[in-house]
């Protein structure tokens, strides 16, 4: 089981991974954007809501040393009738639901890694997971993109399990079990994982061979991560991501798109139950970030206790 939950926190760090990038459409909203104070935790009133909700930013993977809750997060958990994520984690807890979930994270038509590289490129993917103490083969006929995740370095299979790093979302469903919340999700599994599927697997496997020429600057990208989560900068962390030049294209069905989705769905579980939202930090900021697409549907969004 926990080898399930661990692949599928490395399916939800490549979502978060994902850079969001400004479009001429949303610049209406730019000013409202660049105001955002530093904030993860921010409160939810107004549109007529006659109790507040909270939506709260994380970062799913962080090495335990730098896990840390901002003030007001627990009693905002506690105040909450139900806690939302992405996608609802009580659902991990199912085998007979994740295994045929994992079975897509395979490419079709037995296709395998070498089919989609050249005799060079797959030399430089198969050194790079040697040294990782990870056989190639195990993940031959896996989708280029999540062995991206693998290749970045940020994190080893094992971590969860040994307890070196923690996802705020297992943390945060733990609470909420334990106090005998709703626990639910914007989204399904069935449909992160059909994302990839838009994804040419020519066009997932040349970002798999970028990860890894850029490996040497990846820990360093990744401290700079975190560094930005810590001090709560949402604004940022969003900036940090229009940086990067991975899967542009792919910007509206990976980022954009499921922000807009997760609208109407908020508004209305917040009609009906105090709510604790909890998604990736990088779905915060940005002119299509929730935060703004929430002011547009006509909420208030107060950060708590910004920093």
């Amino acid at each position: 089981m926990k080898n399930i939950l661990t692949f599928l926190s490395l399916i939800s760090l490549v979502m978060y991974s994902c850079k969001s990038n400004e479009s001429v459409g949303a610049k209406s909203i730019n000013k409202v954007d660049q105001e955002l104070e530093n904030a993860l935790l921010w409160e939810i009133t107004g549109n007529g809501l006659t109790q507040s909700s909270y939506l709260f930013g994380t970062i799913h993977i962080i090495d335990s040393e730098d896990y840390f809750l901002p003030e007001g997060t627990l009693s905002a958990i506690d105040q909450s009738a139900e806690v939302f994520f992405e996608i609802d984690m009580t659902e991990m807890n199912d085998i007979s639901k994740m295994m045929p979930l994992l079975q897509k994270a395979y490419m079709d038509d037995d296709l395998t890694l070498k089919d989609l590289l050249t005799e060079e490129d797959y030399g430089l993917v198969q050194a790079h997971f040697e040294k990782m103490n990870l056989p190639l083969f195990f993940f031959e006929r896996i989708k280029p993109m999540f062995l991206t995740v693998f290749a970045s370095g940020d994190i080893n299979p094992g971590d969860i399990q040994s307890g070196k790093v923690k996802s705020y979302e297992m943390e945060f469903a733990k609470i909420a079990e334990e106090s005998n919340k709703n626990i639910g999700g914007l989204e399904t599994i069935d449909y992160q994982i059909s994302i990839f599927d838009s994804i040419p697997y020519t066009a997932q496997a040349e970002m798999l061979i970028e990860t890894i020429k850029s490996a040497d600057l990846g820990d360093d990208q990744f401290m700079e991560l975190v560094r930005l989560y810590k001090e709560q900068d949402v604004q940022a962390l969003y900036e940090m991501m229009q940086d990067e030049d991975s899967i542009e294209e792919y910007e509206d069905v990976l980022l954009i798109q499921r922000n807009k989705n997760w609208i109407p769905i908020m508004s209305q579980r917040m009609a009906s139950n105090k709510t604790f939202f909890a998604v990736g930090a990088g779905h915060l900021g940005g002119p299509m970030g929730v935060i703004n697409l929430l002011k547009k549907a006509g909420y208030i969004l107060t950060p708590v206790n910004p920093v």
